[in-house]
């Protein structure tokens, strides 16, 4: 099986989330969201629209990924949830640990094809203008989801501080995300008989829309700000 998805596998299909379903599960699902948490090399991955996605196939995941399936469709999300849940506050754990430990050694160094230092300043600006609460709304952005918990180690935050903000920012980003699928497909196949499974490209880029649309705002006021003040 792993054979045949290495001999089969292109670069490309990281960002597709069907891709996770269909080759890894959940397992593969607690991998990404680990490493788009916890590893500066894992910024690309595609965090909301995969978890999204396993709200979708909640009940199929667990059944498949832990061999059990509950009778209860909301049982089955709410253990999907913790266990990706776990993912990602071990994920964010280990950023905190990285950005404790190489601070410094991070900003001085060049970029390659799997650290981009822009993102790490974008995450640190984010951070000195939301405080800790940027280790919570962080996990709905990304890129800046990544690198918000290697900048709170860089500042060193405090431990007890970063744990609360780490556990409540990744519950409410998991379990909303997987509700949110779950039962926007629910509804949608009730009430208009259309199916999201056999149209998971259409998720895939409303997701994308609505995660990159505040960054493209930002971006877009901070250019007329600026050319503002440069008429000025």
């Amino acid at each position: 099986m792993l054979d045949f998805i290495l001999l089969d596998f292109h670069w490309i299909q990281l960002l597709q989330p069907q891709w996770y379903i269909e080759n890894g599960g959940l397992w593969f699902i607690v991998f990404a969201v680990f490493a788009e948490t916890g590893l500066f090399a894992g910024f690309f991955l595609p965090g909301d629209s995969l978890l999204f996605v396993a709200g979708i196939f909640s009940n199929d995941l667990v059944k498949d990924g832990l061999g059990i399936h509950f009778g209860s469709s909301f049982i089955n999300l709410l253990i999907l949830g913790i266990v990706i849940s776990l993912a990602g506050i071990i994920g964010n754990y280990v950023g905190y640990w990285f950005g404790k430990k190489s601070g410094p050694f991070l900003f001085e160094r060049k970029d390659t094809f799997l650290f981009k230092k822009k993102y790490l300043l974008q995450a640190k600006d984010f951070y000195d203008k939301h405080g800790g609460g940027a280790i919570v709304m962080g996990r709905f952005i990304p890129i800046v989801r990544t690198f918000a918990p290697i900048v709170a180690g860089i500042v060193q935050m405090e431990n007890k501080r970063f744990t609360y903000y780490n556990i409540v920012g990744c519950v409410a980003w998991v379990f909303s995300m997987l509700f949110g699928g779950h039962y926007l497909q629910q509804f949608i196949l009730k009430v208009f008989h259309f199916d999201l499974k056999q149209h998971l490209e259409v998720i895939v880029l409303g997701i994308v829309l609505v995660t990159t649309a505040p960054i493209f705002i930002k971006l877009i006021l901070d250019k007329k700000k600026k050319k503002n003040s440069t008429n000025n």
